[in-house]
């Protein structure tokens, strides 16, 4: 079995926009505190102190949590993919779909929240997500 390493090329793209994404949210958070005069208080209930700081510095930190969650599906996915040498032209095409629309919904939030336009590219990143899960379960049951 020959492994795809270009499969590997779309999980480090949506790792390293998530260290763009951590720059940027620490970048604007610190100020903010700052400016706010907020001090960390590890006895705060959680989120207690940051909803004190404008929504457009929250957006930072929210799309990086987010950038935490359903993506680990989409890492274990492209990585199992590299693996079984399944990494062909449409599980390629697939994994930076979806990376290319992760990235559009981090830009739709940070930079404006427009929540109906998140939901639509949220939407539409899982179908290169359902499509690689199917391409995946179709090599074992072949």
């Amino acid at each position: 079995m020959e492994t795809s390493v270009e499969m590997i090329a779309p999980v480090i793209a949506l790792v390293a926009w998530s260290m763009v994404m951590w720059v940027w949210m620490y970048a604007t958070r610190l100020p903010a505190m700052r400016k706010a005069g907020i001090k960390p208080d590890p006895n705060a209930l959680k989120g207690q102190q940051m909803s004190a700081l404008p929504p457009s510095v929250r957006w930072k930190a929210d799309n990086y949590n987010h950038l935490m969650e359903q993506p680990t599906i989409f890492y274990a996915l492209a990585i199992s993919l590299a693996v079984i040498g399944s990494g062909n032209e449409v599980n390629l095409y697939l994994a930076w779909a979806y990376v290319c629309l992760r990235i559009a919904h981090s830009l739709v939030q940070v930079l404006g929240n427009r929540i109906e336009i998140r939901f639509v590219l949220y939407t539409l990143s899982n179908i290169p997500l359902f499509g690689l899960t199917f391409n995946a379960a179709m090599f074992f049951i072949r």
